[in-house]
């Protein structure tokens, strides 16, 4: 089961060098899912020292005040045979065989995060001790608990550590070493009362008690390690650590540990609970349940891991594949974004999207609808009114009389109304091209591609823009033309079915503005309004037609063409600017790429470990 340790070690290992500290992030973090020890305590309460009879080795920095300024992580690695060394993650190459230069490495490498100040950072350390007289055990040293600021710390220092503190142990997955001094009320525990606070019943936390060798005589700490003052889910552990005169001389820590073997079977007060007591007997403790803690977390663990990574793809997925480096890979790149925005047109105009209504189906409301409507608003029969009709008429014959019938004056009436067509027909143009123009808006905003690039967005978008607008002058000119053809040949055959005129209408005799009677005015009045009308229906439908192929079809045929045409003479450094994704969706894409990695680091390393057992 020793695997399951070296397990969650090199997952951890592998969430530090991806950036995973288990801190608030936009991110999906598995260093909060995995378990460990974190040790916790007040300063003075000898938490180092506990740490390093654990190991049985010296390493950590002390002085006054604040000496942890960030979380060590501390993981123990028992080797059968072959000497003591210790490694930095940030330092991988290099192996440490002074355990002074592992010491002097802590404080400089605090200092790298922290600056000289005298300030923390949540950013952890990862220390690896190779060792035949350790356990395999991975502890998370943190900065002890203090009620008071030093000269050089912020005023908020007390609250920073204690949320620093807080932030770990509140975790489920964590486990709580309290280390807490006998020579001092146990009810004014630093540690205890954090514990307290985030573990209520206790289930995940471990009590250490230092200093009891310190304690006022006539006084002992029996009661506390029976957990009768204060009970827990697991029993107490005393330890007798060094003197500050023991580490003053460098009293090998070998010889410590059996000097505190020595102190429980030699007390009487201790010599009951001497089995369970001391720093050895602590750290075969808390492995084994450590080892416990992580065998009932795998299940979980994978099943997290598979469906972050099934997330983690997705999003990236979305995203999209990074910028390629060379001018032909550019170029494939933005030729790809402007298929999928062409094909996200095309199917917003041909109504794919049903859950909207359709270019398509608003492109016929204009021919259906606006267009009919906007014929009927000329209102024809009002334009030849008998009035009118005398007018024009009249104007028409000039000085000369007509003879047999006011040709030219038919002429011009039927020309006067067909040429109000020409507004409605461009509004019929005008209204197929503003559609167009929304479905491109439409395909920009939901081609995912092009959410990358915003400046290839509006190159795209303005080029689509030009070729809706060469199209429209197109189906403008093409449109205009056949209201103007129908003004310039009139239907001869539409003229001659129709009854000869009996009475001429005209009178010679009168003056040149009372030329005509009112029954006639009217009769060419009727007959010119039918003929209008006739024209109209055929314009109705031919009008569609000249605007779909014009427009329509082209812009489905050919709206980037233009656009293509220019893009190949674009060199690479063209390319790259248009290519110029936001930086926040590099940066976003990079770090969910190492989020995967640690993933599928993590997934690999736990199948192995299950498929092992």
């Amino acid at each position: 089961m020793e695997n399951l340790i070296t397990l969650v070690n090199n997952i951890q290992r592998a969430c530090t060098a991806l950036g995973d500290h288990g801190e608030e992030s936009a991110l999906p973090t598995l260093w909060d899912s995995l378990p460990a020890i974190a040790v916790v305590g007040g300063q003075s309460s000898g938490k180092s020292s506990v740490l390093e009879s654990v190991v049985g080795k010296d390493f950590l920095p002390r002085g006054a005040g604040i000496v942890t300024r960030r979380p060590l992580v501390l993981q123990l690695h028992r080797i059968d045979d072959g000497k003591e060394y210790a490694e930095f993650m940030h330092l991988p190459k290099k192996r440490f065989t002074d355990f002074a230069a592992v010491r002097q490495e802590i404080s400089d490498e605090t200092d790298r995060e922290t600056g000289r100040s005298k300030q923390i950072s949540s950013v952890p350390i990862h220390l690896s001790i190779f060792s035949p007289n350790v356990v395999n055990l991975t502890l998370i040293d943190l900065p002890g608990l203090t009620k008071v600021a030093i000269e050089g710390q912020s005023e908020t220092i007390v609250q920073d550590i204690e949320n620093m503190v807080r932030s770990f142990i509140e975790k489920p997955n964590c486990i709580i070493l309290a280390i807490s001094p006998a020579n001092q009320d146990l009810a004014t525990s630093d540690a205890i009362k954090i514990a307290r606070e985030v573990d209520p019943k206790g289930d995940r936390t471990f009590g250490v008690l230092t200093k009891i060798d310190l304690m006022d005589k006539g006084t002992n700490a029996v009661d506390i390690l029976e957990g009768k003052s204060y009970k827990l889910q697991f029993p107490w552990v005393g330890v007798v650590n060094r003197s500050q005169a023991d580490i003053n001389k460098s009293v090998d820590m070998i010889a410590a540990r059996r000097r505190e073997r020595e102190y429980f079977q030699s007390s009487p007060e201790y010599s009951h609970l001497a089995h369970r007591m001391g720093s050895e007997h602590l750290g075969k403790m808390l492995s084994k349940h450590l080892e416990t803690v992580i065998k009932s977390r795998i299940p979980g663990l994978q099943s997290l891991i598979n469906k972050t990574i099934i997330e983690l793809e997705g999003e990236l997925t979305k995203l999209g594949k990074p910028i390629a480096a060379d001018a032909g890979g550019k170029l494939y790149t933005t030729m790809e974004i402007c298929r999928a925005f062409d094909q996200n047109f095309k199917e917003h105009l041909d109504g794919v999207y049903i859950s909207m209504r359709a270019g398509g189906e608003k492109i016929y409301g204009v021919f259906d609808n606006q267009l009919p409507a906007a014929l009927k608003r000329l209102q024809f029969d009002k334009h030849l009114s008998i009035e009118n009709v005398r007018k024009l008429i009249t104007e028409a014959d000039g000085y000369q009389p007509h003879l047999i019938a006011p040709e030219q004056g038919y002429r011009r009436l039927i020309e006067s109304c067909l040429v109000t067509i020409r507004g409605p027909a461009e509004a019929a143009v005008d209204g197929v091209h503003a559609i167009l123009k929304g479905i491109v808006q439409k395909a920009i905003a939901e081609t995912t591609e092009l959410k990358q690039y915003p400046t290839l967005r509006v190159e795209v978008g303005n080029a689509a823009f030009e070729s809706l607008e060469r199209m429209r002058e197109e189906s403008k000119r093409a449109t205009l033309q056949l209201v103007d053809m129908e003004c310039g040949y009139l239907t001869v055959e539409f003229f001659r079915k129709l009854p000869q005129d009996v009475e001429k209408g005209g009178n010679p005799t009168h003056s040149l503005f009372d030329r005509y009677n009112d029954s006639y005015l009217r009769r060419v009045g009727s007959t010119v309004l039918q003929y209008v009308n006739m024209t109209c229906a055929s314009l109705r439908n031919s009008i569609p037609k000249s605007t779909v192929y014009c427009q329509v079809r082209e812009a489905k045929r050919s709206l980037l063409d233009f656009f293509f045409t220019e893009l190949g003479k674009k060199e690479s450094k063209q390319l790259s600017k248009m290519l110029d994704e936001d930086p926040a969706v590099q940066q976003r894409r990079a770090n969910l790429a190492k989020r995967l990695e640690l993933y599928r680091s993590a997934q690999h390393e736990i199948d192995a470990v299950a498929w092992s057992k």
